[in-house]
């Protein structure tokens, strides 16, 4: 029998996590997307639940020594997380998070010109916000995305993921009025693992997937 986890590319998932969401359908709602890999699956769900697609625009920000790590999260405004194991680093490398943090914010005010320099954010205040990614390791984009949009007051702040580990799970859920995962494994290692296709998304598919 096929695991639940298993999620053929992120097109399958996107369509699994609007199936999970439809209570939210034809309310309007607005998916925030974490690019780059979430962003098309946001258009899908976008497209099912009658809603209204644009990015929250957070970046991990890297252990020194495996750049594929997260040590914490930065979102537009500088706002940072740092995760519990990295808060000794921030007395005894802080030269390197600071140049991290600037590097990182640059990256972000670059996507925000360069993804919607047509139309300005669209504004969460008031309405049902709908947070995804395509799956979560530690959490720290995850955080830093709701953070930044509870800050814009939503009537109601969802986090929908198709996979993560329980762990990450319990330390994001007091963050959102609502998580939906679809599948929390145990024997967690990547987020590509449980998917039979995982390519990189490029700038490119994220401005087709934003694009009117």
């Amino acid at each position: 029998m096929k695991s639940p986890c298993n999620f053929a590319n992120r097109a399958t998932a996107a369509a699994a996590l609007a199936a999970a969401l439809q209570r939210y359908r034809d309310h309007n709602p607005l998916i925030l997307a974490i690019p780059r890999g979430a962003v098309p699956m946001g258009k899908i769900i976008a497209e099912q639940l009658n809603g209204e697609l644009d990015v929250v625009l957070v970046h991990k920000l890297s252990d020194p020594f495996n750049p594929e790590f997260a040590i914490g999260a930065i979102d537009e405004s500088g706002w940072t997380y740092l995760a519990p194991y990295a808060t000794e680093m921030e007395d005894t490398a802080t030269s390197y998070l600071a140049q991290e943090k600037r590097h990182q914010l640059d990256v972000l005010r670059r996507r925000r010109v360069q993804y919607t320099r047509s139309k300005p954010p669209v504004d969460p205040q008031g309405r049902i916000t709908i947070v995804i990614d395509d799956g979560l390791a530690t959490g720290a984009t995850m955080i830093a995305a709701l953070h930044a949009t509870r800050a814009k007051k939503p009537a109601k702040l969802i986090c929908a993921i198709p996979v993560a580990p329980p762990e990450t799970i319990a330390l994001i859920r007091p963050l959102a009025d609502a998580v939906v995962c679809l599948c929390a494994p145990a024997n967690f290692m990547a987020v590509g693992q449980f998917y039979g296709t995982f390519p990189q998304v490029d700038d490119d598919e994220v401005m087709q997937a934003l694009a009117p």
